[in-house]
């Protein structure tokens, strides 16, 4: 049968953790640096483990103040300390809940930087040792990431709106966003029958994410997806 992963982020503060766990296969704990703290991580990490949730950790800009959004220009070993340090807490943290950190994505600021930006991506591919990662179809960072021998995951995004060439429209243009559950699942459903991904993405900082990530599990079910982690 044909399956596919929902993931969502985690730990950041703004929404149902535990209402989110229970609905998605795979969770970006945010790790610090744009939301969430150790207390936060060990939270999602210890209900992720009982659940059967796979844990990845969600590397950013240090950038709380704007939550990881703000374009910065980050030094090559400033960001790959940064990455290690985040990676090294969540790792620490999941090992206490007795589970792990099972691959890497990017939030934010970050994530739409490595798309493009060979410079950035090599530093986050660095400092986060050998973890699989999770990105969008067609970046540098997942090119790059192959020829270093990382397994890689492509993902879709049924809540955002994507440019001509692929990439995510700016959450400060108008539309950039959907909202309505049964866009949002339709979406989805599209997106996992394409065959290009292995997961899509309900983000977890809106009022209505986990009926939107519930509506979006449901849907992929009645068309006969078995819902499972990438990883």
């Amino acid at each position: 049968m044909e399956s596919i992963d929902l993931n969502a982020d985690l730990g950041e503060g703004v929404t149902d953790d535990p209402g989110l766990l229970a609905v998605v296969t795979s969770a970006n704990v945010a790790c610090g640096y744009h939301a969430g703290d150790a207390a936060t991580m060990r939270e999602v990490c210890f209900e992720a483990a009982r659940l059967g949730v796979v844990i990845g950790a969600q590397v950013s800009y240090a950038d709380r103040s704007g939550f990881g959004r703000r374009h910065l220009d980050v030094e090559f070993e400033v960001l790959r300390e940064q990455v290690a340090h985040q990676v090294g807490m969540l790792h620490e943290i999941a090992r206490e809940a007795g589970t792990g950190v099972a691959y890497l994505k990017p939030h934010g600021a970050l994530y739409n930087r490595v798309v493009h930006d060979e410079e950035q991506a090599r530093a986050v591919l660095v400092g986060s040792g050998d973890l699989p990662v999770l990105g969008l179809p067609g970046s540098v960072f997942l090119d790059i990431a192959v020829t270093l021998g990382r397994i890689v995951h492509r993902e879709g995004f049924p809540d955002r709106a994507y440019t001509a060439e692929g990439r995510l429209v700016p959450r400060d243009q108008p539309g950039s966003v959907h909202e309505e559950p049964e866009v949002i699942a339709a979406r989805a459903l599209e997106m996992a029958r394409s065959g290009q991904v292995a997961s899509v993405c309900v983000h977890g900082d809106s009022p209505g994410a986990v009926h939107s990530a519930a509506r979006v599990r449901h849907t992929l079910e009645q068309a006969g997806l078995v819902l499972r982690s990438f990883a």
